[in-house]
């Protein structure tokens, strides 16, 4: 499965309440298309994403509101 394939699959299992917050921030990171050095990815940054999406698929995450509510914001 190729990083795109992955990425519409972990979008098609979001929750819709969820799904405002995932376009916010894909479009976030669009707009630094042009800001972003393009240099590849260590092999550190790497084993964190797949760290990451991991831990999502075994539910441990936290929303945004909930995120905001523990920061006081």
């Amino acid at each position: 499965m190729s990083f795109k394939e992955r990425l519409h699959q972990l979008v098609e299992e979001l929750p819709d309440a969820e799904l405002h917050t995932a376009e916010r921030f894909l479009e976030y990171l669009r707009s630094l298309q042009d800001e972003v050095d393009h240099e590849p990815l260590s092999q550190e940054a790497l084993d964190a994403i797949r760290e990451g999406q991991e831990a999502l698929k075994r539910g441990e995450y936290i929303t945004l509101e909930e995120y905001r509510r523990m920061r006081g914001l």
